[in-house]
């Protein structure tokens, strides 16, 4: 009934986040003392909630049972349908305090951020490349094995990344999807835009 009334007895003495069940609250305070008792038995992830982990194996599956329904999108997980909805509607409510650059998702809004404290968190065993996103570290992995799967059909130009082959297309086509809201430059990357408003528009949000 506690979810009908909006009573949420039981709170984080860290952050004050509420709950309605004692449960919730002992599974939240994992994310504080950092403790993932439950693990993957195919890859070495790990997370605080069982929960978490019969939503992680859905990745290994295959199983896709949220779809999107003006698109062909299907994804395993209700909150990553819920996103990708936002690119249909447009909608980015998570905005950045320094360069105004905006986003569909929270998490993506605090990988951003590290874009301007510097934080780089993932470093490769090999070399000394340092990055501020795991998926960012994946795709650099793949310049030490020279592994290039994605090739461009006009020219010979290779890469290991498919993002990398996207951009690089643009290249023939003239396409510049990235277009700042203050002026009019576009541009057919994404961080050649951020660094664009960071140099140009940064003070213009400060006056």
């Amino acid at each position: 009934m506690k979810t009908h009334t909006g009573e949420k007895p039981f709170s984080c003495e860290i952050c004050n986040h509420k709950f309605t069940q004692k449960g919730n609250l002992l599974c939240h305070m994992k994310t504080h003392t950092g403790e993932k008792p439950f693990s993957c038995e195919i890859c070495n992830y790990k997370c605080a909630n069982k929960h978490y982990l019969l939503l992680h194996m859905k990745t290994h599956t295959g199983e896709k049972p949220f779809s999107c329904e003006i698109c062909n999108y299907k994804c395993a997980l209700k909150h990553s349908l819920l996103s990708h909805i936002k690119t249909h509607t447009g909608e980015k409510p998570f905005s950045c305090e320094i360069c105004n650059y905006k986003f569909t998702q929270k998490g993506s809004l605090l990988h951003h951020m590290k874009t301007h404290t510097g934080e780089k968190p993932f470093s490769c065993d090999i070399c000394n490349y340092k990055c501020a996103r795991k998926h960012y570290l994946l795709q650099h992995m793949k310049t030490h094995t020279s592994e290039k799967p994605f090739c461009c059909e006009i020219c010979n130009y290779r890469s290991a990344h498919k993002g990398n082959l996207k951009i690089h297309k643009r290249t023939h086509t003239g396409e510049k999807p990235f277009s700042c809201e203050i002026c009019n430059y576009k541009s057919a990357e994404r961080c050649n835009l951020l660094r664009h408003k960071m140099r140009m528009h940064t003070h213009t949000k400060s006056q």
